[in-house]
């Protein structure tokens, strides 16, 4: 009896310890180095995420896993990071390795090789020489947001922009029609304008033009009347 209970619990043992081996969140083989350095062994593991990587290491080895992109800040947390392969693995330089590549130009220090797979015109091009140009159409810039609230309010910043630009363009474009009465259609036009002097100094010669026509047009006619009164 105690021998099968002996037995029953080793079994019980074994297979806890292969269930914990087969649900181990890291894959990677960790070993020391010269100078208490820590290397940290996860390539050909058919990997689709980034493990987690110990702040204590000094080499990272990720070549030939399935890795598309890197996260945001998952390379932040190593002090004293030295190398990191990340050779053959089918990076989309998209949008998603955005962090990466920030990264590599803030760590140069750090020996890193990582290429991109996709899109067709970045394959086979070290994910260090791309460009800011390359990343011009992505939304967001983890220089500028960090969660999705700061994407938001980007959004509604952008949109009031862009309704202000319309406004504006609306106003420049408008024709502005101003209507008068009936009644006013006899004004001059002069008073239309801004009364600054030179504008009052005109509107007063046209009044004593006017005023001299109108003495001379009466003077004129009066003749004209006493003439016919004479004959």
């Amino acid at each position: 009896m105690g021998r099968m209970l002996l037995c029953a619990g080793t079994v019980f043992f074994l297979l806890l310890a292969t269930a914990d081996g087969e649900n181990n969140p890291n894959p990677c083989l960790c070993s020391r180095l010269l100078y208490s350095q820590l290397r940290m062994d996860c390539s050909s593991k058919n990997l689709v995420e980034m493990p987690y990587i110990s702040p204590d290491a000094t080499e990272v080895l990720l070549q030939d896993n399935r890795l598309t992109t890197v996260p945001p800040g998952h390379l932040d947390m190593p002090r004293s990071l030295k190398m990191v392969n990340l050779s053959r693995n089918p990076f989309h330089c998209g949008c998603g390795i955005q962090y990466l590549w920030m990264w590599l130009h803030a760590n140069k220090e750090v020996t890193v090789v990582a290429t991109c797979a996709s899109p067709g015109a970045l394959a086979g091009r070290a994910i260090s020489t791309l460009s800011h140009s390359d990343f011009f159409f992505c939304s967001m810039d983890y220089q500028c947001f960090g969660g999705p609230y700061e994407v938001f309010l980007g959004c509604m910043f952008c949109l009031l922009i862009v309704l202000l630009m319309w406004n504006l363009r609306l106003a420049k474009n408008s024709t502005f029609i101003l209507g008068i009465d009936e009644r006013h259609a006899g004004f001059e036009a002069e008073s239309l304008r801004s009364m600054k002097p030179k504008h009052r100094k005109r509107i007063r010669s046209i009044e004593n033009s006017n005023s001299i026509f109108v003495s001379i047009a009466g003077e004129g006619r009066q003749r004209k009347s006493h003439n016919y009164s004479a004959k």
